[in-house]
C-alpha cells in the first residue's frame, strides 16, 4: 500500500491550489514567431467565495494538507478527505469544497455530498490519467513525424492519403483533434479510447511529466492542452523526427532534449544573415546559369535551394568540433551549386565548362561536368580552422561513389591515426528514389560498424524531390519513407522541409552534434521539389501534370525567407537588393574571365591529389622499375615469421600447426608455395613501409584454407594473433580483414581506400572469381575508365579465384574476356619497340591484367605495384588447385635481387634446344600450363611441342610473343585454354598473336567448344572435355588442310 502510495504521489495532478498559484501568471511558449502568451487555463465557473482557501498566502498550508491526505485520510479532517477526494475525482471547481459540520453535530450535508463521491479516493483514474498522457507523449515521439507539415507543396502525405495532411493549431480543442490524435494513439476510431481514455473535461488538468519528455522545459507538470500544444510545435510542423526505433536510451533521451526543449530553435541575428547569404548564393547561381545556357543540361538545384546553407552548416559544425577534413559524395543534382558555393570551385573554372568551343588536354577522355570531382583547401570563416573539402567524382549510377567516398575516409582516418573519426568525417548526398532502390545503400550501411570499415558516422543528406525522373514514390518504393533503409542501424532520421530555411539549419545543427557525439550514421531528408524536369530539357507535365502546376504557384524559398527576414528586422530591403547584385557581379565577372579558358585540364578537378608522387606537371617521376627481387635474408626472416606463432601462451589448432611446420620445411628448402610467396610479397613491403590492407569474404583465412593470416587461440575466445605484423619493429601496419557478404560494396570501399595514398597495397579477394560481377558497376565505371575519365590512377588489386575444375558454373570462371575487353590497347597495331617499352606500356594501358601459374611471379607482380612510378589497377586471377600443386613451386633463387616478373615464361625443356625440330608452340596462361606438360610428357612429345605460358595478358607482351614465333619457324601456333572458346581469352589474344606475326601464320584454337554456362556441373563430363581439349592441342594433324 505504501508503494501504490508513493507513485500516486509522483503521478498526482496538483492540489487546486498549486493549480491557482501556477495559473495566476500567464504561460509563455517558444514557437517560431517568438514568445507567445497564452491566456490562464483554468475556466473558473464559480466565485471565488466557492473555495475561498484557496489562494497565494494558504498554498503551502493546502500542500501539507495534501502530502498528509495522501499518507492517510485520517490524518486530516472530514472536511480535508472529502474535498481530495472531490478534487482528484474530477469535480468541477467549487463542487470539491464542502463546508464543514456545524457544532451541533448535525452532519446531513456532509453526508450527502460524500454519497455524491464515493468514500475512497480515485487512485486508480489518477493512474489511468497519467498513464494516458505518458501514452500520448510517447506517440508523438513514435508517429508525430506522419502528421508534419513537411512538403512544401502540401499535396502529399508520408501514407499517400488523398487529402493534404493539415498542421499547426492556435486553440487546442481535443474534440477537433480527435482524429488526428487516434493516427498517433492506439484506438483507431474517433472514440474517446482513442487516447487512452482522455476526454475534452481533462484538457486543463495538470499532469506531472515523464522523465521520457522534455517539453516542460524547467517545470515538471503542465495541463493536457498545454502538452498537446508544446507536442506539436516539437514533432508535428516543418521537422519530423524519427529516432524511437533506437535501441539506445540514451541516444533516444538526447534526442528528445534536442527537439522538445522549449525555445531551442533560435537564432541569431547573424546566423540568420549568414543564411540569407548562402540561400542568395544558392539560388542566384542557378538563375545565373539559367540565364547564360538556358539550353544546356545542368541538373539544377531549384526547388532544393536550402541544400548549400545545409551542407555549409554542417560542415561549420564539424569543423568547430575538430573535423580537419570533409569526403563528400552526391550525384548530379545540384553538384556544380556543390561545387560553386560549398567546395569554392573557381566560378570561371565552372562557367567554361558550357563552352561548346572549350578544347580538351591530351590527357584522359574526360566526363561531362556534373560528375566531376573537386580537392580545395580553405579557411572556415565560422571556426577560424583550415579544412579539407573533397567532392569524389562519380559517375551516373546513382549511389555508387557511397562505398567509395566511405573507403577514402577510412584512408585518411587510418594515416592521420584518428581512430575516433573526430578529424576526418564523410558526408553523402542522395536522391530519395535512389535511397530507396539502390541496394547498394544497404550494403554502404552494414559497413558502417564494421571495425575495419567503419568511419565512425555518415551524415546522410537526402534531396527528396518527392519523384524519381518521371515516377511517383508510391511506384518507386514499398516504405513510407525513402530513408526507411536507414533504421537497419539504427540512424535517426530527421525529415524537414526545405522550404523552411532555418528548420533545416537546426536539423543540421544537431546532425553534426549527433555525429561528434556517438559517432553515428544520420540521415537528413530533406522534403522539397524539383522545379524543372530530370534535367533542363524534360517536361515534367507529360507524367505529373498536377505537381507541376502546384510547383508553377510555389514561389520561391529565397523569396518566402527573404520576406521573413525582412519582416523580423535582420535586413532591410535595400540591404537585401545590395546583396543579390553583389554576387551577380561576381557571377558575371567570373563569366567574364572564362572566356580566356580555352582547354579544358581534367587535372584541375582532381579529387585525390597525391602531393609528392608526381612532377609539378602531374608525370611519372621516371619510366623505369627496379627490380622486385629481395636479399636471402629477408626471405628466409619473412618465411620464419610466416611458420611461427610470435605470441606466447597461444594454443593453434593442430591442424594448422601441420601447415605452419611445412611453410618451415619449404623455408629451410628455399622453396615457397602460393600462400608463401604471397607472404613474402606482403612482408617485404611492409618492412619498407607500405602498408598493406587485404579484404574480401573470409580472406583472413582464404576461401581455400591455405592463407592463415590471422591465427585463433584454441582456448580464448576472440584472442588473435597476426604473425605478419611481428616482421619488424619499424614496419608499417598490415590490415586484413573478413568482409561483410558484399561484393559491390566492399570493392568500392577497398578502391576509395586505394585512392587516399599511393603509398599503399589494396587488395580486394573474391570467395570466387564468379561473384565479382555483382561489384561490376564499380569495376566498369570506376577500375576501368576511373583514369580516362577523371586522370585519377589507382592501384587497387583485385584477386579473383579462376580455374575449371569441375567445380560447376559458379566456381569456375572470373571471367577474364570482360576484363580482357575493356583494354585499351590496339589488337592490330604492333607497338613502337624502345629500351622502356615494357614500363612505357604499363604507362599507357587503363589497368593490368595477369594469370600467374608459379608463385614467384605473383610475388613479383605484386611488388612491381608498389615499385613501379605510377598507379595501374591490377586483377590477378588466382589459383585454385595450384595452391597445394607440388609443381607450382619456386624456389627463392627466382625472387632474388636483380629478378623481375616475367610477362612471359618461355620453354626451357627439350623444345628450347633444338627449336628448328619443334612442330608446335602451344601458347596458354595459368593452370592448363601443369595440364598440358603433364600430357606432353605422356606422349613424349617434350622435344616436338613447346609450350609458352603468357603471364601478363594485358598489356599484352607484343616483343616477347614475336621473339618466342621467331623462335620456333616451323612450328604451327596455337592457343590453348581450359575455357569455352566464346569466353576465356582466346578472342583477345588471337588477333594480337597475329599482329606480331605480320598476319603470316594463322593462330589455331584448342580448348572447350562455345557455350553459355562458363562450366559444367557434372565431374564427368568435365573431365571429358578437358581430355578432349588436351587431344586437340597435341594432335598434330588436327589443324592440317585448314586455313
Amino acid at each position: 500500500m505504501h508503494r501504490l502510495r508513493t507513485t500516486v504521489a509522483r503521478l498526482r495532478p496538483l492540489t487546486a491550489a498549486q493549480t491557482a498559484q501556477t495559473l495566476a501568471q500567464p504561460r509563455l511558449l517558444a514557437i517560431e514567431g517568438g514568445l507567445r502568451t497564452f491566456q490562464p487555463v483554468r475556466r473558473q465557473n464559480t466565485s471565488v467565495a466557492a473555495e475561498p482557501f484557496l489562494n497565494g498566502t494558504s498554498s503551502n498550508y493546502v500542500e501539507e494538507m495534501y502530502y498528509a491526505w495522501l499518507e492517510n485520510p485520517r490524518n486530516v479532517h472530514k472536511s480535508w478527505d472529502i474535498f481530495f477526494r472531490n478534487a482528484n475525482a474530477g469535480a468541477p471547481p467549487g463542487a470539491a469544497y464542502q463546508s464543514p459540520p456545524p457544532l451541533n453535530g448535525t452532519s446531513q450535508g456532509l453526508a450527502s455530498f460524500q454519497t455524491l463521491v464515493g468514500a475512497q479516493p480515485n487512485v486508480e483514474k489518477l493512474v489511468e490519467d497519467h498513464l494516458a498522457v505518458q501514452s500520448l507523449i510517447r506517440a508523438y515521439q513514435v508517429r508525430g513525424h506522419h502528421i508534419a507539415k513537411l512538403d512544401p507543396l502540401n499535396i502529399s502525405c508520408v501514407d499517400f492519403d488523398d487529402a493534404p495532411c493539415t498542421v499547426g493549431l492556435q486553440n487546442v480543442e481535443l474534440s477537433h483533434y480527435k482524429e488526428r490524435l487516434c493516427k498517433l494513439t492506439a484506438g483507431g476510431t474517433t472514440t474517446t479510447s482513442g487516447f487512452y481514455g482522455l476526454a475534452e473535461s481533462d484538457l486543463d488538468k495538470v499532469f506531472r511529466l515523464p522523465t521520457t519528455t522534455f517539453i516542460g522545459g524547467n517545470e515538471g507538470a503542465l495541463p493536457l492542452r498545454e502538452i498537446i500544444r508544446r507536442l506539436e510545435m516539437a514533432y508535428c510542423q516543418h521537422i519530423g523526427v524519427e529516432f524511437m526505433f533506437i535501441n539506445d536510451v540514451e541516444q533516444c533521451q538526447w534526442i528528445r532534449q534536442k527537439f522538445e526543449t522549449p525555445g531551442v530553435m533560435q537564432f541569431s541575428l547573424e546566423e540568420k544573415r549568414t543564411l540569407l547569404a548562402r540561400m542568395i548564393r544558392s539560388t542566384r547561381f542557378e538563375e545565373f546559369l539559367q540565364r547564360k545556357w538556358s539550353s544546356e543540361k545542368r541538373f539544377g538545384l531549384e526547388g532544393c535551394e536550402s541544400l548549400i546553407p545545409a551542407l555549409k552548416t554542417i560542415i561549420d559544425m564539424s569543423s568547430q568540433s575538430g573535423v580537419e577534413s570533409v569526403i563528400m559524395g552526391m550525384s548530379h543534382r545540384g553538384r556544380l551549386n556543390v561545387l560553386a558555393n560549398v567546395i569554392r570551385k573557381e566560378l570561371e573554372q565552372i562557367f567554361c565548362q558550357f563552352d561548346s568551343k572549350l578544347e580538351a588536354a591530351d590527357e584522359g577522355s574526360g566526363d561531362v561536368k556534373y560528375h566531376l570531382g573537386m580537392y580545395h583547401k580553405r579557411m572556415n570563416r565560422v571556426s577560424d580552422k583550415l579544412i579539407t573539402l573533397s567532392l569524389v567524382a562519380n559517375p551516373s549510377h546513382l549511389e555508387a561513389v557511397d562505398p567509395v567516398v566511405q573507403g577514402k575516409t577510412k584512408a585518411e582516418q587510418f594515416y592521420c591515426g584518428d581512430t575516433e573519426g573526430k578529424r576526418v568525417m564523410s558526408i553523402l548526398i542522395h536522391g530519395d528514389a535512389a535511397f530507396a532502390g539502390q541496394g547498394i545503400v544497404y550494403e554502404t550501411f552494414h559497413l558502417s560498424d564494421l571495425p575495419s570499415y567503419t568511419t565512425h558516422g555518415t551524415i546522410h543528406v537526402v534531396v527528396n524531390n518527392q519523384i524519381g525522373f518521371t515516377t511517383d514514390p508510391r511506384m518507386a518504393r514499398s516504405s513510407p519513407y525513402p530513408t526507411d533503409v536507414a533504421r537497419v542501424v539504427n540512424a535517426p532520421i530527421f525529415h524537414v522541409n526545405a522550404d523552411d530555411p532555418e528548420a533545416v539549419m537546426y536539423v543540421c545543427k544537431v546532425a553534426a552534434e549527433w555525429r561528434n557525439t556517438f559517432h553515428k550514421d544520420v540521415v537528413i531528408d530533406l522534403v522539397c521539389y524539383r522545379r524543372n524536369g530530370h534535367n533542363e530539357m524534360d517536361e515534367p507535365m507529360f507524367t505529373q501534370p498536377l505537381m507541376y502546376k502546384q510547383i508553377k504557384k510555389q514561389k520561391g524559398v529565397l523569396q518566402k525567407f527573404a520576406e521573413k527576414v525582412i519582416a523580423e528586422g535582420v535586413i532591410t530591403p535595400h540591404e537585401y537588393e545590395e546583396e543579390i547584385a553583389q554576387y551577380d557581379k561576381i557571377c558575371e565577372e567570373a563569366h567574364t574571365r572564362s572566356k580566356d579558358e580555352k582547354i579544358l585540364h581534367i587535372k584541375h578537378w582532381l579529387d585525390s591529389p597525391w602531393p609528392g608522387f608526381f612532377t609539378l606537371e602531374g608525370q611519372p617521376k621516371s619510366l623505369s622499375c627496379p627490380s622486385t627481387g629481395i636479399s636471402e635474408e629477408e626471405l628466409g626472416h619473412i618465411g620464419n615469421i610466416a611458420a611461427s606463432v610470435p605470441l606466447e601462451d597461444f594454443t593453434i589448432h593442430g591442424g594448422l600447426s601441420r601447415i605452419l611446420k611445412g611453410r618451415g620445411n619449404m623455408v629451410s628448402q628455399r622453396v615457397c608455395d602460393w600462400a608463401l610467396g604471397e607472404y613474402m610479397a606482403f612482408g617485404s613491403l611492409l618492412k619498407d613501409g607500405i602498408h598493406v590492407r587485404l579484404s574480401g569474404q573470409d580472406a583472413e583465412r582464404g576461401t581455400f584454407s591455405h592463407r592463415h593470416h590471422v591465427l585463433h587461440d584454441q582456448n580464448v575466445d576472440k584472442r588473435i594473433c597476426i604473425p605478419m605484423n611481428h616482421i619488424s619493429p619499424n614496419q608499417a601496419p598490415y590490415t586484413v580483414c573478413n568482409s561483410s557478404l558484399s561484393e559491390y560494396g566492399v570493392l568500392g570501399f577497398e578502391l576509395g581506400f586505394a585512392m587516399a595514398s599511393p603509398n599503399a597495397l589494396v587488395l580486394w579477394e573474391a570467395q570466387f572469381g564468379d561473384f565479382h560481377n555483382t561489384a561490376q558497376c564499380i569495376i566498369d565505371q570506376f577500375i576501368s575508365s576511373g583514369q580516362a575519365k577523371w586522370v585519377r590512377q589507382n592501384g587497387i588489386v583485385l584477386l579473383l579465384p579462376h580455374g575449371m575444375e569441375g567445380m560447376g558454373p559458379e566456381h569456375s570462371s572470373a571471367r577474364p574476356e570482360r576484363f580482357l575487353q575493356m583494354c585499351n590497347d590496339d589488337p592490330d597495331v604492333f607497338p613502337k619497340l624502345s629500351e622502356d617499352f615494357a614500363v612505357r606500356q604499363l604507362y599507357d594501358c587503363n589497368w593490368i591484367v595477369v594469370n600467374c601459374s608459379n608463385p614467384a611471379n605473383y610475388f613479383h607482380v605484386l611488388r612491381r605495384q608498389i615499385l613501379q612510378p605510377f598507379r595501374k589497377p591490377l586483377i590477378v586471377f588466382t589459383p585454385k588447385s595450384l595452391l597445394r600443386h607440388p609443381e607450382a613451386k619456386s624456389s627463392f633463387d627466382d625472387m632474388l635481387p636483380g629478378t623481375h616478373f616475367k610477362r612471359i615464361i618461355p620453354d626451357d625443356g627439350p623444345a628450347a634446344a633444338s627449336p628448328e625440330k619443334v612442330k608446335r608452340i602451344i601458347f596458354c596462361t595459368g593452370k592448363i600450363y601443369y595440364e598440358l606438360t603433364r600430357e606432353r610428357k605422356n606422349r613424349g612429345m617434350d622435344d616436338s611441342v613447346a609450350v609458352v605460358r603468357i603471364e601478363q595478358l594485358s598489356p599484352f607482351p607484343f616483343d616477347l610473343v614475336k621473339a618466342e614465333s621467331d623462335r620456333f619457324p616451323n612450328a604451327d601456333l596455337v592457343w590453348c585454354q581450359e575455357e569455352h572458346k566464346n569466353q576465356g581469352y582466346y578472342d583477345y589474344v588471337r588477333p594480337r598473336i597475329r599482329t606480331t606475326t605480320n598476319r603470316t601464320r594463322p593462330v589455331w584454337y584448342a580448348g572447350r567448344g562455345p557455350a553459355a554456362a562458363p562450366a559444367t556441373g557434372n565431374k564427368q563430363t568435365h573431365l571429358t572435355e578437358l581430355q578432349r581439349l588436351l587431344d586437340s592441342a597435341f594432335d598434330l594433324e588436327a589443324f592440317s588442310g585448314k586455313l
